[in-house]
């Protein structure tokens, strides 16, 4: 039968995994001109990489590798009983008269052991213990790992789209030049309206060089999770347009229990157990005793000699400790009470931004952006037809690439709290997957 301990990590576990399968089908989505598209190129980096990558040399993991080492070293000493003193004395020798020289003299050869008790087996169950409370916390770093790096690449893969649509934007501009040129040359409208095409061409330009500088930018900080500071690829596979269809929250809180923080806590509460537990059993000072051989020189006899020494005085001998680990164990389930209101609390409050999010999604790309579009274009001709100024015409344009910019964000922000809500509930909480064409 599974411990808890197992759950919870297997839980763990399954939240990595659950982020797989989200970019998995972001990958494997149709691409589209408006997406950041998977490009089947040996400098295209893909989540599953990017994860395994981070697992296999994220610096943090590295590092806190060698506590677990050390902590193996706890471990392996706790379980070490005191080793048994052995003692050769001496008396009656080297003395005054009848005890001058060694004729009268007596030598005794004993050895002596500590009584532990229940104390040898307190320091293995605090070893135990913070062995427990350590893997646990190498599980979560783990995870929080992961959760981190599938947080850059949602930023590098947004900025790649951000990218898409610059492009998009220029060549719009562009267009846009030709068209008011050829009025301005027959006269149909005036010199300014260039200039003003013109400057608005430059400006996506520069627009388009800043997002440039962004996409390196977050390509160095994702491949910074494993420890590279040249990255080797330029590009990020996946959809942002793919999302997720969520549990309800009905669902998602009765979940808590495997949030890594209240597993955390569940190993840190079986520590304070531990130390409560030693605390108790360290209350008596141990007994001695000792098992000998005693040799009379005089007689040239041997004799067997044995005692044991008993503390003597108050009973307990450890009342400070005891009362200082009680209450720590007490302050853990404190601390669990208030994890959970807010726990509760966030979980709530993210669920209802993702909510609003995947709403606009839908808003901007099922009703804003395609009527946008259509405006455009019936815009577009009725300028070149001098139906509409240059004025109309750039205010669709600014319009409709303010929608597609929205739209982005608006995945974005999505993407990034399935990624936090299934970081704190410990579960997978899409349901199915859906794709967008914008």
């Amino acid at each position: 039968m599974l411990s808890k301990s197992s759950i919870y990590l297997s839980a763990i576990h399954r939240v990595v995994l659950s982020m797989m399968v989200l970019f998995n089908t972001m990958l494997h989505a149709e691409p589209n001109l408006n997406s950041g598209k998977y490009v089947a190129d040996t400098q295209s980096m893909n989540l599953h990489e990017a994860i395994r990558k981070t697992f296999a040399h994220n610096p943090v993991l590295h590092t806190f590798s060698y506590a677990l080492k050390a902590q193996t070293g706890r471990q392996l000493q706790a379980g070490l009983s005191a080793s048994p003193e052995v003692s050769f004395i001496l008396e009656d020798v080297a003395g005054t008269g009848l005890y001058n020289g060694v004729d009268r003299l007596q030598a005794t050869l004993s050895i002596a052991w500590i009584l532990e008790g229940d104390v040898r087996q307190g320091f293995i169950g605090v070893a135990e213990a913070g062995t427990s409370s350590l893997s646990m916390q190498a599980t979560i770093h783990r995870l929080d790992a992961a959760s981190e790096t599938a947080r850059l690449y949602i930023i590098a893969l947004a900025n790649q789209t951000r990218l898409d649509y610059a492009v998009q934007t220029v060549t719009l501009a562009n267009e846009t030049v030709l068209a008011v040129n050829k009025r301005v040359a027959t006269g149909k409208a005036p010199a300014a309206e260039l200039a003003r095409a013109q400057a608005e061409l430059a400006r996506r330009q520069l627009g388009h060089e800043d997002i440039e500088h962004e996409l390196r930018s977050s390509i160095h900080l994702l491949a910074a999770q494993w420890g590279e500071t040249q990255p080797d690829f330029t590009h990020i596979a996946g959809n942002i347009f793919s999302l997720p269809t969520i549990l309800p929250f009905s669902t998602l809180i009765t979940q808590l229990e495997n949030s890594p923080e209240f597993i955390r806590l569940l190993s840190e509460k079986r520590l304070k157990q531990a130390q409560l537990t030693l605390a108790e059993s360290q209350s008596d000072s141990p007994w001695r005793v000792n098992l000998g051989v005693r040799h009379f020189e005089a007689t040239n006899d041997q004799a067997l000699v044995a005692g044991i020494s008993i503390p003597f005085g108050e009973r307990s001998r450890n009342p400070g400790r005891i009362i200082e680990a009680r209450e720590n164990l007490s302050q853990t389930q404190a601390k669990e009470d208030e994890l959970r209101v807010r726990f509760e609390s966030t979980l709530y409050v993210l669920s209802q931004q993702l909510q609003h999010s995947l709403h606009r999604v839908q808003a901007y790309r099922g009703s804003i952006i395609p009527k946008l579009e259509k405006a455009l274009k019936e815009t577009r001709r009725a300028y070149k037809l001098g139906r509409y100024s240059y004025l109309e015409w750039r205010s669709v344009q600014a319009d409709l690439l303010a929608a597609r910019s929205a739209l982005v964000e608006a995945s974005i922000d999505a993407h990034l709290k399935v990624i936090e809500i299934e970081r704190l509930t410990g579960m997978r909480m899409t349901a199915s997957p859906q794709s967008t064409n914008k």
